[in-house]
């Protein structure tokens, strides 16, 4: 067991001597995993379909082109409906990646890019996570009874799928979009959208081909947000919080919670205990103060990752850290910089064959630490 949570919450929340434990955690997700039984949620929501990374209007361009020159994505089509241009990426067996800017200037998201090292592109961060649904309607029903809050005031219908999203996240800056296909699963644009006629032409680096399917994102909380965050998003999918690793020199903690050990995890790094001053803190804390809650990475699992790692760097990209891991440690990782365009970080990860784990310790540490350097 890690530090003894010893808050004391009043009106204005934790007090500042608050550490995070996962006592308090485990007894929680298992009373949301009974709620969810009892209430009908199980089995409402499955695995990941799409994510939606908005951008700058001038942005939108270059961060698909550099998605395709640093994934194995392809990009599917572009097309532009009443309120956003959207850009379809997709690689087999893995979540689309929706590239989106908007058209309708409300933005419900930008209050938590308005950060030191963020407020710069207002509208840009990593928005929506989509999860399938086999009854939407059912789903929505329970929720909104709960109280939980959405963008819209009733599902959205449009020709090939069903679809509702919840309000940003206080805790994350981020919404659970829920989608349930009605026949061609995959194809968003409707009859009358107007599909455009941008044209992207993937690299031709045969080495793009080693990188596979979205793994994991993960997202930094405040570390009183962490056991809010993570239930949160618990009561909103059919996710369960699996384990959490503590790097108490470097005060954060990384949690996993998993639908299953072959679906895509969502990660929560947090503080252990919250931020004082950038220089006290450790990077995750830093980096909340810098860029806000937000998701910092995503990673894509990666075959003969290390000449994947050489051949991007020849084609310059541009590192964190560099490739950490062993086959005796059961994986290797590495950290690009963030996207001047999407603010994100792309992780590549290879996991050996015999590893049965998620993470290991020390690379987790090496990486936490690395979020200095932004």
């Amino acid at each position: 067991m890690s530090e003894i949570n010893s808050a004391v919450i009043n009106q204005e929340g934790y007090s500042f001597d608050f550490k995070n434990s996962d006592e308090f955690l485990k007894k929680e997700t298992a009373r949301v995993i009974r709620a969810r039984k009892s209430l009908g949620l199980e089995g409402l929501t499955g695995g990941l379909e799409a994510i939606i990374i908005n951008t700058q209007d001038y942005q939108h361009k270059p961060a698909v082109k550099e998605l395709l020159a640093t994934t194995g994505c392809y990009h599917d089509k572009s097309y532009s409906d009443a309120d956003y241009i959207t850009s379809i990426l997709k690689l087999k067996n893995s979540a689309d990646i929706l590239i989106r800017e908007r058209i309708n200037p409300e933005n419900p998201f930008q209050k938590f890019n308005l950060n030191p090292k963020s407020e710069h592109l207002p509208d840009t961060r990593l928005e929506t996570f989509i999860f399938n649904s086999p009854d939407i309607a059912r789903y929505y029903q329970i929720q909104k009874r709960k109280g939980i809050k959405f963008l819209t005031p009733d599902i959205l219908e449009y020709d090939n799928y069903y679809f509702i999203q919840s309000e940003p996240s206080d805790y994350t800056g981020i919404s659970i979009g829920i989608i349930q296909w009605k026949k061609n699963i995959g194809e968003y644009p409707g009859k009358n959208d107007l599909v455009l006629s941008w044209d992207f032409k993937k690299p031709a680096r045969q080495y793009l081909h080693n990188i596979s399917y979205l793994d994991h994102t993960a997202t930094r909380v405040r570390a009183q947000d962490r056991d809010p965050a993570i239930i949160e998003f618990m009561e909103l999918t059919n996710y369960n919080f699996d384990f959490a690793i503590y790097v108490k020199n470097l005060n954060s903690i990384t949690n996993v919670a998993r639908l299953s050990s072959k679906d895509f995890a969502m990660v929560f790094t947090s503080g252990i205990a919250p931020f004082k001053n950038p220089e006290e803190s450790g990077p995750t804390e830093k980096f909340i103060f810098n860029y806000g809650t937000r998701t910092h990475h995503m990673a894509f699992i990666t075959q003969n990752i290390e000449d994947t790692y050489q051949e991007l760097k020849n084609d310059g990209v541009k590192y964190l850290v560099e490739l950490i891991g062993s086959p005796e440690d059961g994986l290797k990782q590495t950290f690009t910089v963030a996207s001047p365009n999407t603010l994100l970080v792309n992780e590549y990860i290879h996991r050996y064959g015999d590893f049965t784990g998620f993470f290991t310790r020390q690379n987790v540490t090496i990486l936490t630490d690395a979020t200095n350097k932004q």
